[in-house]
């Protein structure tokens, strides 16, 4: 799975209510929390402190937690809200049953000196010998950028340039196909020729931006 030395081990169980009591949330994700969670627990903390690895420019500790689900799905806004409470970068593993899923979102740091979470990649549901992930790297900038592009596999490594600006195209990229998915389905829908004609229009002009995206 992620071999790790024993001076990173935590071992904190988090009650789940600990991200929903005392926060603003929807009845939904809350819902969320309580019935598609069995247990979160703070496994490893990957720093300098525990670590032979630098702090890097904007990542000075990745957490390693677990999430164990009574179901094999987790709403994602719940990553969010447990990202945003932790003011570090985290890597998540979901586990079901005998099976485990890595989670990680890019998490930047805001003006404010906040972080703000945005795209989250993920791998399959695999076995603890199947998911092999490698802490690789000289600095936790490195370590962090080098797991993103670990779990998000050939959405990412394509791009050879900095982290950043793979996910500034991934999210063009997702947005794009969202807009694409949408005009095809109005395309179908309109009884109207001449409408036609202008929407085709408009999806090959999409359809380029994309092709243009995918190729850079």
């Amino acid at each position: 799975m992620l071999e790790l030395p024993k001076n990173t081990l935590f071992g904190k169980r988090i009650p789940k209510q600990k991200f929903y009591e005392n926060i603003t949330i929807t009845t939904q994700i809350k819902r969320a929390f309580i019935e598609q969670i069995k247990l979160i627990t703070w496994n490893n903390k990957i720093a300098p402190s525990t670590m032979n690895i630098a702090v890097g420019e904007t990542v000075s500790e990745i957490e390693v937690i677990t999430i164990k689900l009574n179901q094999p799905t987790l709403d994602k806004r719940v990553l969010a809200i447990i990202d945003k409470e932790i003011p570090y970068h985290i890597l998540f593993f979901l586990e079901y049953e005998d099976k485990l899923q890595a989670w990680i979102g890019y998490k930047e740091q805001a003006k404010n000196h906040a972080f703000k979470t945005g795209m989250y990649y993920n791998t399959n549901w695999l076995t603890p010998t199947e998911l092999n992930l490698k802490i690789d790297g000289l600095n936790l900038d490195v370590v962090y950028e080098n797991l993103l592009r670990q779990i998000a596999g050939n959405r990412l490594d394509s791009y050879e340039d900095d982290i950043k600006t793979a996910i500034n195209n991934e999210e063009r990229r997702n947005k794009l196909e969202k807009e694409i998915a949408a005009l095809e389905k109005k395309i179908q829908r309109e009884m109207q020729f001449n409408r036609q004609v202008e929407m085709n229009a408009e999806l090959k002009s999409l359809l380029k931006k994309l092709e243009d995206i995918s190729n850079a």
